[in-house]
């Protein structure tokens, strides 16, 4: 949780133009921050930390202009020289008292550079220039002992390095795409930026905004940025904000849509993407193209973490109604903006999923297990081969197909084929405690025996000769998976009412063969042994997996949790860490993400003590009010209501600066044609393969983006929906420059 350490009022007439808030800036350093209004204020505030390390904050310095407009702020990296921002402005005075509206068309946008003296103790402008293009938003270059400092101005059709001194000023224009149906007069800009640096090096992430991603570096030479490059890196949806962390994944935000986190799998430099330059020669007006392409740099993992729901009254609408007949009203809103609008239904109380895989349910009662089928209908399974006259300790699938069940009095070995292979306990001894994984089963009997069973070449479970006596009682047992391309796992974990685990060796060399003890502060509840943190590996037989550090997690009583390091060849234990979770007992659980191991932490126990067994179930959004199922739509959604009749719903979706399906492949249509007709008769054959793909191409416009085609052209639909399944039952695709609204 967030806790707030100090709290400043700026202003105190609500939100308007000249109170600080639009614009925030800090210092590279952490030395200052600067709180910019659209127009004229901007407070600059030194932040200090006291004796006992608080943070503090100065009272704030004015560095106001009036008849300014300011158009973005950033801190600029200067080392430890006295904090300097960049500001990009505009100066309206002489175009306010000009009525002629010449001055007004001839204002120039300038960067001007504020700087806060420290030992004076207040803000100057230290320098203005005017631009040359109207830029949108700046870039801080890291100074000092990282970069050449300086900023990068974003601004349409180009990127520009400035800085002070003798440092000239480079120029990139900004790719545009290879045969885009967008208005070829539109001009292009970037739209956000992230910075990535390193003790050695440094680069940006910039993104267009039809979405797609550059990857910026600048070429140096003694402290001179001689060159500009930039290098097509992958597409997403437009962001708002983009940041890079440090464990190398990429956080992107929007405002009109969910939020995305990707991990970094490639810096793309080592693929055939070509890379533009600032000192490749150009004619003014002229820029590079490149081909769109599906993700190759990011990888988008399922997890979609955040999701803005209500954006501007304009752009969302809701009606809430019990269209589900759930006798719970629920609410369905259309939202978003272009092709990354939804249609969606929430319903209050969490998001809850089923483990898709599943196919049966064992229950185990006191007495009696039962065996049910999952499909349409959850029906019980009478020909499973399970022993149902007696309660069930584990269950698991042996092998490839076929199955064994652990219950007090012996194992039920059950084949692909029916047949069942049965070992039952000696004298009155009864089984208390097992672990099973896809190869072996080791049990443990009154007492304190352990029993060892491995699975032979031809699918036969075998007990080993020899039998293990503990020193006490056995309370909790672990086998790791079988590693990829091994015949078993090497290790057991054992743990003994007297406050210890042991680890034994499964190796037929040394098989039952105590490796190391780990003492313990309490009796353990649970133990289980995953492989975390590695990296996939195939066998010889092509089965894949993933090889990495073994750890062994110990749930106590106590509500403690321990996770230590199992050495993979000695099987020794070290590197315990611990962390308290609860009053209660601490269950584990072996579970997969993301087709790695992980565990699952359960708290509570059952006060009869009685075994059961559960589908998995998913909770992933703890913190929502609500969960909500998304239905794409086509355009911006302008107004929905509710059919009285049938329960359906009728949207009306409408863009501006957009083209209808039919007038996109009329001018994909003409595009090709005019490629075939440009190309000489020697090129005429491969430019009609180029132009056949080009036909073909299908990027999907809820990543790629829309085409933009120009002011004054709409398109629009009204569609009717299912609300229950989200189905378009129909829809009309009203004619170009035709738009509905409410």
């Amino acid at each position: 949780m967030f806790e707030k350490i100090h709290q400043e009022t700026f202003g105190k007439s609500g939100c308007r133009r000249i109170v600080p808030g639009q614009f925030l800036a800090v210092d590279p350093k952490g030395r200052a921050v600067m709180i910019g209004a659209i127009e004229k204020q901007k407070l600059v505030y030194i932040l200090n930390r006291d004796a006992a390390a608080r943070l503090t904050i100065s009272s704030p310095l004015e560095a106001h202009k009036a008849n300014t407009l300011v158009y973005h702020v950033v801190g600029v990296d200067v080392g430890f020289e006295n904090p300097m921002f960049a500001c990009l402005e505009m100066d309206y005075e002489e175009a306010d008292n000009d009525p002629t509206g010449e001055a007004a068309a001839n204002t120039q946008q300038t960067l001007t550079f504020y700087e806060l003296d420290l030992g004076l103790n207040h803000v100057v402008r230290k320098y203005s220039e005017a631009l040359e293009e109207h830029g949108n938003f700046l870039i801080t270059v890291p100074g000092g002992a990282d970069g050449p400092s300086g900023v990068l101005i974003c601004s349409e059709n180009y990127i520009t390095y400035k800085n002070f001194g003798d440092q000239p000023d480079i120029r990139c224009p900004i790719p545009r795409r290879r045969n885009d149906l967008d208005d070829p007069e539109r001009g292009m800009i970037f739209v956000c930026s992230a910075t990535h640096k390193t003790k050695s090096m440094f680069f940006f992430l910039a993104q267009t905004e039809q979405g797609d991603i550059f990857k910026v570096t600048l070429e140096t030479d003694e402290e001179m940025v001689t060159e500009i490059r930039l290098k097509y890196f992958d597409t997403i949806p437009v962001a708002t904000a983009m940041c890079v962390l440090k464990t190398g994944f990429l956080f992107v935000s929007s405002e009109f849509g969910n939020h995305y986190l990707y991990q970094i799998a490639h810096l793309g430099d080592d693929d055939e993407e070509p890379e533009f330059s600032s000192a490749m020669p150009l004619e003014e007006g002229d820029t590079f193209f490149f081909q769109p392409r599906p993700l190759k740099n990011l990888v988008l993992p399922n997890l979609i973490y955040f999701c803005r729901l209500i954006v501007y009254s304009s752009l969302c609408f809701e009606q809430i109604a019990d269209l589900a007949n759930e006798d719970t009203p629920q609410l369905y809103v259309a939202c978003g903006r272009g092709p990354r609008s939804t249609l969606r239904v929430l319903r209050h109380g969490l998001e809850v999923h089923t483990h898709e895989f599943d196919a049966y349910i064992i229950v185990s009662f006191v007495n009696a297990t039962l065996v049910l089928s999952i499909g349409e209908t959850v029906e019980e399974v009478t020909d499973s081969g399970f022993l149902g006259t007696t309660p069930t300790l584990s269950c698991s699938l042996l092998g490839e197909d076929a199955l064994v069940q652990v219950y007090p009095d012996g194992i039920r070995h059950i084949r692909a084929d029916k047949r069942v292979n049965e070992w039952k306990t000696p004298g009155k001894k009864t089984i208390v405690r097992c672990a099973v994984n896809q190869r072996q089963v080791v049990i443990a009997l009154t007492g304190g025996e352990l029993v060892y069973f491995e699975m032979d070449p031809s699918g036969q479970l075998n007990e080993y000769t020899e039998r293990k006596e503990m020193s006490a009682d056995v309370v909790c047992m672990s086998l790791a998976n079988v590693p990829p391309g091994e015949q078993r796992s090497r290790f057991l974990a054992v743990g003994l009412v007297d406050n210890t685990v042991r680890i034994i060796s499964l190796d037929p060399s040394d098989c039952l063969q105590p490796l190391s003890m780990q003492a313990l502060p309490a009796q353990p509840e649970s133990l289980c042994i995953v492989e975390m943190g590695g990296v996939e590996k195939q066998d010889e037989l092509g089965e894949k997996g993933t090889i990495g550090f073994l750890y062994l997690n110990i749930g106590l009583q106590n509500g403690v949790l321990l996770r230590t390091v199992l050495d993979p060849v000695t099987g020794d234990l070290s590197d315990t860490r611990t962390r308290y979770l609860g009053s209660r007992p601490v269950k584990l659980f072996r579970v997969r993400m993301q087709g790695q191991e992980a565990v699952s932490q359960w708290r509570s126990i059952d006060p009869t003590s009685q075994l059961s067994c559960t589908p998995i179930l998913a909770l992933e959004k703890l913190g929502a009010v609500f969960n909500q199922v998304a239905f794409p739509l086509q355009y911006t959604p302008r107004k929905f209501v509710i059919h009285p009749e049938t329960n359906n719903l009728i949207l009306i979706e409408t863009d501006h600066n957009a083209y209808t399906e039919a007038t996109k492949a009329q001018r994909k249509q003409q595009m090709a044609e005019e490629m075939v007709e440009a190309a000489g008769e020697d090129e005429r054959e491969l430019a009609a393969e180029m132009a056949a793909a080009f036909l073909n191409e299908n990027l999907p416009e809820a990543i790629f983006g829309a085409p933009k085609a120009g002011a004054g052209q709409w398109a629009s639909l009204v569609r009717l929906v299912n609300p229950i399944q989200g189905s378009t039952l129909d829809q009309v695709q009203l004619e170009q420059n035709e738009a509905a609204f409410r």
